[in-house]
């Protein structure tokens, strides 16, 4: 923003008191990169699948937690084409969590740009903190979409946060993957996949659940089988 500094800090310092550089580095980057997606977006030829239960949860105003391995994040939004309201007729939609970090200003500012709100907060560390922050977004009308093997890994290995705010909170969760037909593996710690233009894609849904009363560790276990079950899936959906 031009005229103030921004108020994320990364490990204790501000962002900068430049306001060209900061409106470059955290509104116009974010806006350009925001754009270069939603362009390749448009190219691909997309599908659903299972998303009967998922759209009937938005008709009956229930929330519910999208879950997913990080490594599918890059089209996510594909997975939420649903458009929500709060009873006094504000907006709601899908929430994500995003770090307090330099890194964390640009991504909230680019996923702002697809109607996505940025929870800010950081699960490694003070995860407590963001855990509650989440739950509360969640109980103010809001849904979720949760890298659960996130924001470093280890890859593909589901953390327990996800199952904690389903009980707190009583919403779904649905595990998610989409898979592209052509796509680039970028040298990540996650080999992320950004599809190739003109790619098909397939946005396919789990069976939901919820979390009930027994312990967290069945439910952590079963997201697992079930997010493991969709990558062999997507690696072979277009072969």
């Amino acid at each position: 923003m031009i005229g103030g500094e921004v108020e994320i800090i990364s490990r204790g310092r501000p962002l900068g008191r430049n306001p060209i550089a900061l409106w470059l580095e955290y509104r116009l980057v974010p806006f350009l990169a925001a754009g270069l997606m939603k362009v390749l977006a448009y190219t691909l030829r997309e599908r659903r699948e299972g998303e009967g239960p998922v759209r009937g949860f938005a008709l009956d105003d229930e929330r519910f937690i999208l879950a997913f391995y990080h490594r599918r994040l890059v089209m996510m939004p594909l997975a939420y084409p649903f458009h929500r309201l709060a009873p006094g007729g504000d907006p709601r939609g899908v929430a994500i969590l995003v770090s307090q970090s330099r890194d964390g200003e640009r991504t909230a500012a680019a996923w702002g740009w697809f109607g996505i709100r940025s929870v800010r907060g950081t699960a490694s560390h003070g995860g407590a903190q963001a855990l509650v922050k989440l739950i509360r977004t969640v109980k103010e009308g809001w849904d979720l979409g949760i890298t659960v093997d996130g924001p470093r890994g280890p890859a593909q290995e589901v953390k327990p946060g996800v199952i904690a705010i389903s009980r707190k909170t009583g919403a779904w969760i649905v595990p998610v993957c989409v898979a592209y037909e052509r796509a680039w593996a970028l040298p990540s710690w996650d080999r992320m996949l950004v599809p190739a233009p003109f790619s098909g894609v397939v946005v396919r849904y789990g069976e939901p659940f919820k979390v009930d009363g027994a312990g967290d560790e069945p439910h952590r276990a079963r997201l697992a089988q079930e997010l493991d079950r969709m990558e062999a899936w997507a690696r072979q959906v277009f072969n």
